[in-house]
């Protein structure tokens, strides 16, 4: 297979749009700076707090529409051994927005956070919550790889362009125009990429649907023909795990500072609420391309085509199936219209991520912590160091693994067990303090280590029910153990911070001891005052004594 120059002209031609796109947003965001109140820091982490609904939308459903969402839910549909009914992410995403919408977007507006870590930072002090801050960048970095492994593995097939040239010239680019504006790059851009996504998905489509190498889906949907049905099954025995990744999914995306960045960049409560329930809606629609996508690959005939056997599963290549179909399957021109969608979903995915962690960084550790007395000149510069640091950080994950799954479910995995009981736990309970924030941290941490995780070669220690092989000979939980250790972390921080406060205010342990001060202080009793009423009373009561005797 020789270099397709065609189709490397097209996306050259997408790169440059999107990079003039992010510069014209870049010079809107200084002219919004001298106009807008805040820091410059705000307006380059928040857009000054004043992103309309509508590129709000496109901006907060393209964060989460990325590679790893179209080409996880292709693969998962495709894999004889999953199937549709595991392609998650559409369904579970409508249910963390709806949450996020209803109950965390109010506290964390109502007390004008900057980052999702600002209520730790304000309840805590500054060691638990950089303790907790660094699985949020470690999520956030592997958010990045999992997006340039989706794109990356894309143009190799379609392109044939080289693996780590791919990936080197998209982190490039989109490195670059999100140090230009900021959250103003990253949200105008966003409407370019999702529109982008949505037409070359949907321009796709009728190619695969109608190529004659495939058979009808609608009959390979329930009957083995090359492969098992595409629609899969949840059987009792992988019901706990359905279950777990299901929850994973749903409630882990609510402990990313993405979500929140948007939700804070809103003008109202109102308008981000109603931010959350349009990005649902708009997943289910962008989900439906890719799950057609695989199905339409688990029923092709593959000897019949170029690519011929073994099929792309028995290759391990299930994980490609996306470009795969498109290059084999469609005629040149649409699998380029295909990659253009690949590629507009990573970029909108990774700058979100970029700015994510360095909203972290730069807000919650140097301007807190390190240099109180920063200027906005000073953060600027931060800012664009750490997108840099964590653009080359994720850039060089990928070339460690090549699975979008892996990435994609390592991350969410740390975001539900570690940060999600966390966040809930600081936001609604306010009887929670760091006493039982550290012990719960490191216990979830704990569980989950000795728990183990197939996908990274990481064998169990703690054994829950239903633990065997499963079709890959991999030793796997099928209990759901995440919620688990999610509930068991949630228990834990509210107890122990319970005990805790029960033990300093009954002085069974040191007041010097109590470093979080969450000992009550006991008020002095009020000695009452004689008033007027009462001196009456009293005089009244003298002159009847004195009148009886």
């Amino acid at each position: 297979m020789t270099l397709n120059v065609p189709g490397l002209v097209v996306m050259a031609a997408f790169y440059l749009l999107i990079l003039g796109t992010g510069i014209w947003a870049s010079m809107r965001s200084r002219k919004e700076e001298k106009k807008c109140k805040g820091d410059g820091m705000e307006i380059t982490l928040l857009a000054g707090r004043n992103i309309n609904l509508l590129v709000g939308v496109f901006t907060l459903t393209a964060t989460w529409v990325g590679g790893g969402f179209i080409l996880g839910i292709a693969e998962a549909t495709y894999n004889p051994t999953l199937g549709a009914v595991w392609a998650l992410m559409p369904v579970p995403y409508v249910v963390t927005f709806f949450l996020g919408g209803f109950f965390f977007a109010k506290p964390m507006r109502e007390n004008k956070y900057v980052t999702m870590m600002d209520p730790f930072q304000k309840k805590y002090g500054n060691f638990m919550s950089n303790a907790l801050i660094l699985p949020a960048l470690i999520a956030d970095v592997l958010w990045v790889a999992r997006t340039l492994v989706s794109l990356g593995g894309t143009m190799t097939v379609i392109l044939d362009l080289s693996y780590g040239y791919s990936i080197v010239i998209s982190a490039v680019v989109a490195i670059a125009y999100t140090l230009l504006g900021g959250l103003y790059s990253v949200a105008y851009t966003d409407v370019i990429q999702l529109i982008l996504i949505f037409i070359s998905l949907w321009v796709c489509v009728p190619f695969l649907l109608t190529n004659p190498h495939s058979v009808d889906i609608s009959l390979t949907a329930y009957n083995q023909t090359f492969q098992a049905p595409w629609v899969g099954t949840v059987d009792l025995d992988r019901a706990g795990k359905w279950f777990d990744d299901f929850m994973l999914l749903a409630l882990g995306g609510l402990a990313y500072q993405a979500f929140y960045q948007r939700i804070l960049s809103a003008s109202s409560y109102t308008q981000a609420q109603m931010t959350c329930f349009a990005s649902a809606a708009f997943c289910l629609v962008l989900g439906i391309p890719s799950v057609l996508v695989g199905a339409v690959a688990a029923s092709t005939d593959w000897n019949s085509t170029i690519y011929g056997l073994p099929t792309p599963y028995e290759r391990g290549e299930a994980g490609s199936i996306l470009p795969i179909s498109l290059q084999y399957l469609t005629p040149m021109y649409v699998s380029i219209i295909g990659i253009g969608a690949v590629a507009a979903a990573v970029m909108s995915s990774m700058d979100s991520a970029l700015l994510s962690s360095a909203s972290l960084f730069s807000s919650n550790i140097y301007k807190n912590i390190i240099r109180k007395q920063a200027s906005d000149r000073e953060m600027q510069w931060v800012i664009r160091i750490s997108v840099v640091v964590v653009g080359l950080a994720g850039t060089g994950l990928t070339f460690l693994d090549s699975s979008v799954l892996v990435f994609w479910l390592v991350g969410v995995d740390m975001s539900y067990t570690i940060m999600f009981p966390q966040l809930v736990c600081v936001l609604f309970f306010k009887a929670s303090n760091g006493y039982g924030a550290i012990v719960g941290f490191l216990l979830g941490i704990i569980m989950r280590i000795l728990s183990g995780e197939p996908l990274v070669g990481l064998p169990p220690i703690i054994r829950f029910p239903n633990c065997r092989l499963d079709a890959e000979g991999k030793l796997t939980q099928f209990f759901p153990f995440r919620t688990v250790i999610m509930l068991v972390s949630l228990v834990t921080i509210m107890v122990v911070s319970w005990l805790m406060t029960l033990a300093f205010d009954n002085d069974l342990l040191p007041e010097k001891w109590d470093v979080y001060k969450v000992k009550r202080k006991q008020s002095k009793p009020v000695e009452e005052r004689p008033t007027e009423d009462n001196e009456e009373l009293a005089v009244s009561k003298q002159l009847l004594d004195t009148t009886s005797c």
